[in-house]
């Protein structure tokens, strides 16, 4: 493993990759050099988490279950969405390369390869790209969530979320202000099409609200009746 270099700009990651000790190498990997790095285990569950934005660098393998890697980026060109794509792969001949490129693909780097080298070249394409796409810290009142971190405070006080709530408020605080449908929520917190008539949504929010407004004499997460949800800062 690399050594820790905290004076690295952090970047948001995600590893698109079937390949588990592989993937967990990485992901290990970058968050030793600072880095916060989401990890997808199908070509599907990668298209959902980077059509959703906020990555500054996708790691995508080509050979994925469900939807390739060529897939994956082709689609979120197709979208508009550029966030800058190296694609990993045990194919390495020219013609290979070519087409990965020519996919949309930013840089293509063949299996195997060094920590160091895929290091620098997605260092690389996130200066090229301008760095983040977006805030690393979200503020709704006295609420904050920090993307790098996964630290949520209210005030001056801590609060520990699971990964599933850590999403949810992150999505809700990203569309602060606005009334997030139910479908929004399972599309791209939970990755798939769940049955609209599912609790699973229900069970999630009381959660989150019991942990971040139990205790706190203004209510930041509101249920909007027949619409869905909405976190705001009521004292607006």
């Amino acid at each position: 493993m690399p050594d820790a270099q905290p004076d690295r700009t952090a970047m948001r990651l995600l590893i698109i990759e079937d390949d588990r000790d592989a993937a967990d190498y990485l992901v290990k990997a970058f968050r030793e050099v600072g880095h916060v790095a989401d990890h997808a285990a199908d070509g599907e569950g990668g298209l959902a988490l980077a059509l959703d934005g906020g990555y500054d660098v996708l790691i995508v393998d080509r050979m994925l279950p469900k939807r390739d890697g060529l897939s994956v980026i082709g689609a979120l060109r197709d979208k508009g969405i550029e966030t800058p794509a190296l694609i990993l792969s045990a194919l390495g001949q020219v013609d290979d390369r070519v087409k990965g490129l020519r996919a949309g693909g930013d840089d293509y780097l063949p299996k195997p390869y060094s920590f160091s080298e895929l290091l620098a070249r997605i260092e690389v394409l996130s200066r090229r790209h301008g760095g983040r796409n977006e805030d690393t810290l979200y503020r709704v009142g006295d609420l904050e969530l920090d993307r790098l971190s996964h630290q949520v405070k209210r005030g001056a006080e801590e609060i520990s979320l699971q990964p599933r709530e850590f999403r949810l408020l992150e999505y809700l605080m990203k569309h602060a202000g606005q009334v997030v449908t139910r479908t929004m929520l399972l599309e791209n917190v939970w990755d798939y099409h769940f049955d609209p008539q599912t609790n699973v949504i229900d069970v999630h929010i009381s959660r989150l609200r019991s942990k971040i407004d139990k205790g706190f004499s203004q209510p930041l997460l509101h249920t909007v009746r027949g619409a869905g949800y909405m976190i705001r800062d009521g004292a607006r």
